[in-house]
């Protein structure tokens, strides 16, 4: 089979980077747009003005699917990423370009409810305990069972692979069917502390804040929108005050559009007692920190998912 534009694919790769066109890339995102997609070496690559260049617009990851609407002969491939929503870019949800190799059409036959990726980070195996076949798969990441677990491995079907590959049991949990305790979301958020942030990013080698938030709740199957504006209207306003770990604080400059969001680590006794976890432009990596007074100023309210 072959990608078709008007049919939806997958993700074969670890973590595909969406990107704003084909010609936005720069010569230092190299790594990032191979056939093996290596991101560790493409953000320990990026110098602090590169980490926040606007020419990245999120990341998928493997096994997630897609719209492909375009395809180009040099390569490229114009997709909507279904899973991300992003109702005020397209109701079908997040567009971009990607590199059409680091994709392969949907396998009708892979069938099953998914297992989902538990480790920060990963690798998938080509027997247990055998060598490394597909690195750096990261939290979040959902697979289809390819069979029952064995000795403590799991066998998996993966995009693009001929044969089942193999992940530690105990590195896979079922996905859930129920809504997750909003602590639980958190737990997985402290995991990313100190990750590089990096503008558009949604792995556990670089995030920004609204991929903190989106990637937290997508461990558990709550797919929420892909931006902090748009995760402001689909959470559920709440007076401040009356938040608690694991609810959202949003951040806009008067008369402008949300920018920002962290998560809420601690309840306040008063202001002076707020504190989040949030992927901090500004410090270049994810934080846990009190609200520094020029944050409080910014700060438009507390919401919960």
């Amino acid at each position: 089979m072959e990608l078709q534009p008007g049919r939806e694919a997958v993700v074969r790769v670890a973590v595909a980077t969406l990107w704003t066109s084909p010609e936005a890339v720069r010569p230092v995102d190299q790594p990032a747009l191979t056939a093996r997609a290596d991101i560790p070496t493409w953000v320990s690559g990026l110098d602090t003005d590169q980490q926040v260049g606007d020419c990245v617009l999120s990341q998928l990851l493997l096994g997630e699917r897609v719209l492909v609407s375009e395809l180009r002969p040099d390569g490229w491939a114009r997709v909507v990423a279904v899973e991300q929503p992003a109702a005020k870019l397209d109701p079908r949800g997040y567009p971009g370009w990607l590199p059409a190799d680091q994709l392969v059409p949907v396998d009708p036959t892979v069938t099953g409810h998914p297992l989902v990726v538990d480790a920060t980070v990963t690798g998938l195996r080509a027997a247990p305990n055998g060598p490394v076949v597909l690195p750096g798969v990261v939290v979040g990441t959902r697979l289809v069972p390819a069979g029952p677990a064995r000795d403590g491995w799991q066998p998996v079907h993966v995009p693009g692979q001929a044969a089942p590959l193999w992940m530690p049991d105990g590195q896979l949990t079922s996905a859930p069917v129920e809504p997750p305790d909003a602590a639980d979301a958190l737990a997985v958020a402290q995991r990313l502390l100190h990750v590089a942030y990096v503008w558009g990013g949604l792995s556990a080698y670089g995030i920004d804040c609204s991929g903190l938030v989106h990637l937290a709740w997508r461990r558990f199957g709550v797919l929420l929108p892909r931006d902090a504006d748009d995760q402001a209207q689909v959470t559920t306003p709440l007076p401040l005050g009356e938040e608690r770990p694991g609810d959202l604080y949003f951040f806009a400059r008067p008369g402008r559009k949300i920018h920002h969001i962290g998560i809420v680590t601690a309840v306040p006794g008063d202001q002076e007692d707020r504190r989040m976890l949030h992927a901090c432009y500004r410090r270049r990596r994810v934080v846990e920190e009190p609200l520094p007074a020029d944050r409080t100023a910014t700060l438009v309210g507390a919401h919960r998912v």
